[in-house]
């Protein structure tokens, strides 16, 4: 395979100020694969209940993802998440949480699994995500995500963890919550001082930024009207960006660099609508004219500058 994603299957109820849905497809480990199935294969590890039915099945089938290794207890339910968005959409305000099923996850990797080709470990318990890691020990590219709760009650654990990989995606609060320096730049310098090779920075409606040890690049977010609901665009950007890069031979800066564009298209298309309706539905070339678009956005001319007129030429003025 050649991308593998562990993570969460949930269900998700949504009330933003443009609307509502009690109850659609959820969860970090389904939003990144959907995501990332438009550039590459996609096997996914979670925990499901007996409520997740032929239509939750038939999302992945439809987009090619292999749930082989998605575990099934018919007798439980599957995780649960209630929020609200007020009108400043990048603050979730969490109304109910159900782990059900997920209380007691422990992924399981089938021996297809362990050969994938790039790992993407989701928001999960930083000592699962350490223990799939040790599992594919040959993948030529680990990404893991994480969240505050992690950082307040397991940040020993989760420094452990992203020493073993080599890329890490978070946010800019939680960048500054797990290294207790204010300033970003200085609170990614000390991230890629633990291990990593790359850190990815999501900023919400300004965009990403990408920090290796020798450079920097950022993008904006991509211009959108109208933003219907946020819920679950940064596992969106993730499976763009991890899917793009797992279609590369070559897993270097410039691939990156790529895959942020792509990342962030698929993040625009994400919160057009509730879940992952509009993702779903996508087409291959609505994602290459919004990538065309972000290059244009984007793109400058290098020109050499000089100054017009010289300070010494400038006429004095009569005192």
């Amino acid at each position: 395979m050649s991308l593998l994603v562990v993570g969460s299957v949930a269900f998700d109820a949504v009330e933003t100020p443009f609307g509502k849905c009690d109850k659609m497809l959820g969860g970090s480990a389904s939003h990144f694969s959907i995501s990332a199935s438009y550039y590459t294969d996609v096997r996914i590890i979670g925990v499901v209940g007996g409520d997740f039915g032929e239509a939750e099945q038939k999302i992945f089938d439809t987009h090619g993802i292999d749930t082989t290794d998605l575990e099934r207890i018919p007798e439980g339910k599957t995780f649960l998440w209630r929020g609200r968005y007020d009108y400043d959409l990048n603050v979730a305000h969490t109304l109910e949480t159900q782990l059900n099923v997920f209380a007691d996850f422990k992924p399981k990797l089938s021996p297809a699994s362990r050969k994938t080709r790039l790992l993407f470990l989701g928001n999960i318990q930083p000592d699962l995500q350490r223990e799939v890691r040790e599992q594919i020990p040959d993948a030529q590219l680990v990404a893991l995500d994480t969240m505050n709760l992690w950082i307040d009650i397991a940040k020993d654990s989760l420094l452990r963890t992203i020493r073993a990989v080599d890329l890490v995606i978070i946010n800019d609060a939680e960048a500054r919550q797990l290294t207790e320096i204010p300033n970003l730049i200085k609170a990614a310098r000390t991230i890629l001082s633990w291990g990593p090779k790359a850190l990815i920075v999501k900023r919400g409606e300004y965009g990403a930024a990408l920090f290796t040890r020798d450079s920097y690049f950022a993008i904006p977010a991509y211009p959108l009207e109208s933003v219907f609901d946020p819920t679950g665009a940064g596992d969106t950007f993730a499976g763009g960006f991890m899917g793009y890069l797992a279609s590369q031979d070559r897993l270097d800066e410039a691939a990156m660099r790529r895959a942020m564009i792509f990342g962030s298209v698929m993040a625009s298309f994400n919160v057009e609508e509730f879940g992952t309706d509009r993702i779903q539905r996508l087409t291959q070339d609505e994602i290459n004219e919004r990538f065309r678009t972000f290059k244009q956005m984007t793109h400058f001319e290098e020109i050499p500058f000089d100054r017009a007129v010289r300070v010494e030429d400038r006429p004095r003025r009569l005192v």
